[in-house]
């Protein structure tokens, strides 16, 4: 699970440049390199300063060759939970799962159990897309609720150089990071999932919380 904290903000100025980010690969043991193995979660004002984008990445480190064998899975749903009121229990949902080459996302809608479970919330606005080919022209697609969506494999945005990390945990690099460092991740791509709601579905304005699971069958 990969939680951040939004401010949606009274006005669109309050929010301009506002971008979060809570990331991790394969530190997880339990889904560690699976299909519902979480690497990043984003969630940043869109082009459209009406809108907020979330983007779930999962399935991280692949490389190119192995990407265009990639797929999302049927059986994991990929949930993007929206706490409005503070209390760290969701309020909102959106709900992602994959079919016969189409992303199916529903929501955002008041999820009908908080917690670990979750049922798949059919009767909300749903919108689909197809899934985009590795290499292909981005294919989008918007609900009937102002809701766009994009899924499908991309370059992972994340930088980190985890071999000078790991210096720097074991007392061998006294300087700290160099500048410029190297991308561990260069080169690799991961499964993405990019949702962009109208800030009018969540709120329109205040602090909202917001975090992804991925739930398998």
């Amino acid at each position: 699970m990969k939680k951040i904290k939004i401010l949606l903000g009274a006005s669109a100025i309050a929010v301009a440049g506002f971008f979060m980010v809570a990331a991790d690969h394969i530190d997880a043991p339990a889904v560690q390199g699976g299909t519902s193995d979480i690497t990043d979660f984003y969630a940043f004002q869109g082009e459209n300063t009406n809108n907020i984008a979330f983007v779930a990445n999962v399935q991280g480190l692949l490389s190119p060759t192995a990407t265009a064998a990639a797929a999302f899975d049927e059986n994991v749903l990929v949930e993007i939970n929206i706490d409005t009121d503070g209390d760290n229990v969701e309020d909102l949902v959106l709900q992602a799962i994959p079919r016969n080459g189409k992303l199916y996302v529903f929501g955002p809608v008041a999820p009908s159990t908080t917690g670990l479970n979750s049922v798949i919330q059919t009767s909300a606005v749903q919108t689909s897309v197809d899934i985009t080919a590795y290499g292909s022209t981005a294919v989008t697609a918007t609900g009937s609720n102002g809701v766009m969506v994009f899924a499908g494999p991309r370059d992972d945005p994340f930088f980190f150089d985890f071999n000078q990390y790991s210096a720097i945990l074991s007392g061998n690099a006294p300087g700290g990071f160099n500048n410029p460092g190297t991308d561990t991740f260069a080169g690799s791509n991961v499964m993405s999932i990019v949702i962009e709601v109208p800030k009018t579905l969540i709120g329109g304005t205040g602090n909202i919380s917001a975090w992804v699971e991925t739930k398998s069958k």
